[in-house]
């Protein structure tokens, strides 16, 4: 039986000449895989202090925010699907040693477990770890990480993978360069990212006005909702081999799932975008009233899912 590491029969990875766009239809999450069972003590990588000017930026929809553990599930029923089909084609295989940074509910990290068990091993690591005490597995180590800071093993894993987390980092490519570095030689890494071009040209124009706002809004709070299209070329730069990179956007309708997302994200920044000042009140209320029509149709965000192979 092959070996992870092993170069030889190691799959080779798709190397699309180009980023693609796939439209895509809502999931429905693998409820089997989320199993509740007694709950686990989380343990940091060390006791370490780190400045609090040093450390990452403070999520802008902490764990604490009202809604925020049925934001992550919905997040996972749209985004899980997809994702997994990548680790797939890219080749996963029991034995694997595995690490998800930012993993938010855990819910691709249990997945992950139930692939490479009983010899592999995968840890499930974010900066909040208040939703992954229930998370149990025999393959499953939940650590609580600060991917800029924390330690990090090198040459380690098999596979490294990150969803919508290096957006909201204010040095993302040193992030994506320490992901990189805790890769085995000829391990995989694959990060998915939200490119939201497609919000600035969405009609009609009150609509497009609002997500300029929104875009403008990000910026400010040091977000990079542009970063998905980026991360290729870094991997590429970092010395990557066979990277790739494609793109899936949701076309959706008012009163469907990624609208009900969209309204409880706008739900619980309504503060913050009304301080800032490019987003109303009228704004909003004509945003919530299209999101809830199911005769409006729309497509905001395009996830970019970018991987490579370390060379070994």
């Amino acid at each position: 039986m092959p070996q992870p590491n092993d170069r030889k029969n190691a799959p080779q990875l798709s190397t699309p000449n180009s980023i693609q766009n796939d439209f895509f239809c809502e999931s429905k999450v693998d409820q089997s895989l989320i199993v509740r069972r007694k709950r686990r003590r989380i343990v940091p990588t060390q006791n370490y202090s780190i400045p609090r000017e040093m450390r990452m930026g403070e999520y802008t929809l902490p764990h604490a925010a009202g809604g925020e553990r049925q934001r992550l599930a919905l997040m996972s029923e749209l985004l899980d699907p997809i994702e997994r089909g990548h680790i797939e084609r890219l080749g996963l295989r029991a034995g694997w040693r595995c690490l998800e940074v930012g993993c938010g509910n855990g819910s691709v990290s249990l997945w992950l477990a139930a692939r490479v068990s009983p010899a592999g091993h995968v840890v499930a690591s974010d900066l909040e770890t208040s939703y992954l005490a229930d998370l149990q597995s025999p393959c499953l180590e939940v650590r609580q990480l600060d991917v800029l800071h924390s330690p990090m093993e090198e040459a380690t894993y098999d596979f490294v993978v990150a969803r919508a987390l290096l957006h909201h980092l204010p040095a993302a490519k040193q992030a994506l360069e320490r992901m990189v570095a805790a890769l085995k030689p000829g391990g995989v890494l694959l990060s998915i990212e939200p490119d939201m071009l497609p919000a600035t040209v969405t009609k009609p124009e009150a609509m497009r006005a609002f997500w300029q706002g929104w875009m403008q809004w990000s910026v400010d709070e040091g977000i990079d909702y542009s970063i998905g299209p980026k991360i290729a070329p870094w991997l590429d730069s970092l010395g990557m081999e066979q990277v790739a990179a494609e793109g899936h956007t949701a076309v959706f309708n008012g009163g469907s799932p990624w609208a009900t997302y969209w309204i409880g994200t706008m739900q619980v920044l309504r503060p913050k975008l009304l301080e800032f000042g490019r987003i109303t009140q009228a704004g909003l209320q004509d945003f919530e009233a299209r999101y809830r029509d199911p005769h409006y149709w729309t497509n905001v965000v395009t996830f970019v899912a970018s991987w490579g192979r370390k060379p070994g």
